[in-house]
């Protein structure tokens, strides 16, 4: 078969990726002259830790066919570094005993490790904090570089060919018609349109059930030494459903988090990029119109809480910035996929979860699809 596939982030290239390995053309197009959205603008992070339940196999999965790509695509910078979520209070330390003794440890790769332990797995660690969970399944890879990586290596196939600029105007059956009034037809039409969803997908589908997320992040000049984890506080056991337990309950019935926190919704996760720089953040925003602009109380208070953990001051600060992503309102739905008609279907709305799960969801949509 061939696909037409519309729309270069995660989730577009992880459908292409999916039809390619199954042996199908695709034709790919993306507005931009690369993808810049929220593809680009994360941690890189492949994160089993906090995935529910009912979302742990597929997760798991994901995590296995990213290591499959990075043993073949070494530009993605596949580095399977664990993590350790580090607790400064009795309250955080409660829920980190709760993830560490529940059902699913065992498949996620928890154990709670004294600080001893912590810096015996991560001596850069030198702060204070009471005891750190770490996950041995999660992962990292470079979210800049991982999608050029990715479109090499299908480009090499001869089955795949990228249109970059280059913005879809109308999908009409398989056939959709681009901006330069170019026609590219398939036998099955897949849009991914990331956070944008009006335009071309409002067109095919409607209001979708999906909301826009704005985060902020930043990243720092090199450490000038090595993390080999990413790592988290425990505000970060408050966004992922992985972590609830009667313990959470009590800790956000506590309000302990600090007023900059609370106010915009604040986690802190860091992980540190090949070049040795540490991507910190993030936000989370819900209500639009989102601001132009980037508040700097939540940088002050990302950097003291890394400096505390680190035990030391972080080098410069380099780049900040803000991204938007695509969540589904139903927190059961892993992505949303609406069927436009029998030849063209709409996938966007995995939440921050793009990263993680995208070859997974590529997957799993090929699987429906039958291809």
């Amino acid at each position: 078969m061939r696909l037409v596939i519309i729309g270069g982030g995660i989730l577009g290239t992880a459908h292409a990726l999916a039809a390619v390995r199954r042996g199908h053309e695709v034709i790919q197009l993306e507005r931009e002259v690369e993808a810049r959205g929220a593809t680009v603008r994360n941690f890189g992070l492949v994160w089993v830790s906090g995935r529910s339940a009912g979302e742990l196999e597929i997760t798991l999965r994901s995590r296995q066919l990213w290591e499959e790509i990075g043993g073949r695509v070494p530009g993605v910078g596949f580095r399977p570094a664990g993590s350790l979520t580090l607790v400064r209070t009795e309250a955080e330390l409660a829920v980190a005993e709760a993830a560490a003794t529940a059902a699913t440890a065992a498949e996620r790769g928890f154990e709670l490790l004294d600080p001893d332990r912590v810096r015996a797995l991560e001596p850069a660690l030198r702060g204070k904090f009471l005891a750190g969970l770490h996950c041995s399944t999660d992962a990292a890879v470079e979210s800049r570089q991982a999608l050029p990586a990715l479109r090499r290596y299908l480009d090499a196939t001869g089955r795949y060919r990228f249109f970059a600029g280059t913005e879809a105007r109308a999908v009409a059956g398989g056939t959709v018609t681009d901006d330069r009034g170019r026609r590219h037809t398939g036998d099955l039409v897949v849009v991914c349109p990331g956070a944008s969803h009006s335009g071309l997908a409002r067109e095919l589908v409607g209001d979708m059930p999906v909301r826009r997320v704005r985060l902020q992040m930043m990243q720092t000049a090199p450490l000038g030494e090595d993390l080999t984890t990413a790592i988290a506080d425990g505000d970060s056991f408050r966004y992922y459903p992985g972590y609830a337990s009667d313990a959470l309950d009590r800790l956000e019935a506590e309000e302990s988090q600090s007023f900059v926190a609370a106010r915009h919704r604040m986690q802190m996760l860091c992980v540190q990029r090949l070049h040795g720089g540490l991507t910190i953040g993030d936000t989370h925003e819900y209500e639009e119109p989102f601001a132009f602009d980037v508040d700097e109380a939540p940088y002050e208070y990302l950097t003291g809480v890394v400096e505390e953990l680190l035990g030391r001051k972080l080098p410069p600060v380099v780049r900040r910035w803000a991204g938007v992503y695509s969540q589904s309102i139903d927190p059961a739905a892993i992505v949303t996929r609406v069927r436009a008609d029998d030849a063209v279907w709409v996938v966007t709305g995995p939440g921050g979860r793009g990263m993680t799960l995208g070859p997974a969801l590529g997957e799993e949509t090929a699987d429906l699809l039958n291809l």
